[in-house]
């Protein structure tokens, strides 16, 4: 048999990225969802827009406590966060006696979940920034704890950029626990 010519490598694991990238936002929703079905909350999908665009939104009923509310809309951050973690902390050689990092494996579909975290996070955030898009965005629904909307987006924007520089700077321990001290935080605004 022939073997795959390195377009045909490339073409795939450009497919597998992308399905990585579907994969994060796919445990960013899973997130909402334990805690809709936790809160018995009647979660369900609608679609919305965004500008022109089209997209949808995983909602629950109205009437939550705020801290309910917050929950709800940051556990798909705390999915992303927790997975971001996992990824950079995680040894990713095969072989003991050769030192690497997530940056230097070939696992395409890992770093699509990676990619997808740390963009959805920022693109959350610049939202988040400008008070702008649907009501049903994540930052809106954790302002309801009474944190103005573009502190919450800096809680959600500090990991992302801290995780992105640890990607580059994996033997970076300042950046490590800068990243998992505003993760933590982020979730211990729940008693707020």
């Amino acid at each position: 048999m022939p073997e795959a010519q390195p377009n045909e490598h490339r073409a795939a694991e450009i497919m597998k990225f992308l399905g990585g990238a579907a994969l994060g936002l796919a445990m960013h929703e899973s997130g909402h969802l334990f805690f809709d079905a936790a809160l018995d909350t009647n979660p369900r999908l609608e679609g919305i827009h965004f500008g022109p665009f089209p997209f949808f939104a995983l909602t629950h009923d109205p009437g939550q406590s705020p801290r309910e509310e917050f929950t709800i809309s940051s556990a798909g951050f705390w999915v992303q966060e927790a997975t971001n973690e996992w990824l950079l902390s995680r040894r990713w050689c095969r072989d003991a006696s050769t030192p690497c990092t997530f940056r230097d494996d070939h696992a395409a579909i890992a770093k699509g979940v990676f990619a997808f975290n740390v963009l959805n996070s920022v693109g959350y955030s610049i939202v988040a920034f400008a008070k702008a898009g649907p009501p049903e965005r994540d930052t809106r629904g954790m302002s309801a704890i009474g944190v103005d909307e573009r502190v919450i987006g800096a809680i959600v924007l500090a990991p992302a950029l801290l995780d992105a520089y640890r990607y580059f700077r994996p033997n970076s321990r300042t950046a490590a626990w800068l990243s998992r001290g505003v993760k933590i935080g982020s979730v211990l605004l729940v008693l707020r």
